[in-house]
């Protein structure tokens, strides 16, 4: 498989058409209005990635924010790579370069919810964890018959941490 080169970086409120385009082509992702995209991208900068490729094409993005109540913890929302991007180490580049960012912030511990059976979400998130050196808590937090009137999967909390950084991170030189 043929490696595509990309760039990352912090997101503007000029990615939020170009993220929703991108969420749109990244099934079963849940898709948001454009508004909610340019929010994302603008609000929550600070605590979300952009990936560009070699031609400025946006190709990745992870959004998260840190929850009120516990601003120790980087809680990611949604992770989205481009087909033409997905094999190369994208997902897990943004992510560990977000925790890398945010630990500068006082986040050491790391939460997102899966639906069972995302594989690709379970197995970026255990690479996450072995390099972050945690192990991750599980419960479900919005289930299929109380939450989504059985419309919409479990959403199952994974939480992990604390960690500390500097760690050394597959394949980077210490952070």
């Amino acid at each position: 498989m043929s490696s595509t080169a990309f760039s990352l970086r912090r997101p503007s409120d000029t990615d939020g058409y170009a993220l929703n385009q991108l969420i749109e082509r990244c099934p079963p992702l849940d898709t948001n209005s454009v508004y909610c995209n340019l929010l994302q991208c603008s609000h929550f900068a600070a605590t979300s990635i952009a990936a560009d490729n070699s031609n400025g094409e946006l190709v990745g993005f992870i959004s998260g924010y840190r929850p009120p109540e516990r601003p120790d913890t980087l809680f990611i929302w949604q992770v989205a790579v481009d087909d033409s991007m997905r094999g190369q180490g994208l997902g897990i580049s943004m992510l560990m370069a977000l925790v890398e960012r945010t630990a500068a912030d006082g986040v050491c511990w790391l939460e997102t919810t899966i639906s069972p059976g995302n594989g690709a979400s379970e197995a970026l998130f255990a690479k996450a964890f072995r390099q972050l050196g945690v192990t991750a808590s599980t419960e479900v937090v919005f289930s299929r018959a109380h939450h989504f009137n059985g419309q919409h999967d479990d959403e199952v909390l994974y939480r992990a941490g604390p960690f500390a950084l500097p760690v050394q991170l597959d394949n980077q030189e210490t952070v």
